[in-house]
């Protein structure tokens, strides 16, 4: 059964984009372009799942906030 995760995209300063999992801990990687990061970050959940399919935290989106302090 196909299973849904949400997956939280940025930018680094050398311009690699860095994709994490809130759901899995650990769950993270990052590639040149977007497509690469997709691809990439879907076999490291896959991995992430081998190791900790009983350690999975259900979260529900709600959204992202940009705090300056």
């Amino acid at each position: 059964m196909a299973r849904q995760f949400d997956v939280v995209v940025e930018k680094d300063s050398e311009g690699f984009f860095v994709a994490s999992v809130p759901a899995l801990s650990g769950c993270h990687t990052q590639a040149r372009s977007l497509d690469e990061l997709m691809e990439r970050i879907k076999e490291a959940i896959e991995l992430c799942l081998e190791v900790q399919e009983n350690d999975i935290e259900e979260l529900d989106f709600v959204g992202v906030q940009r705090v300056t302090v």
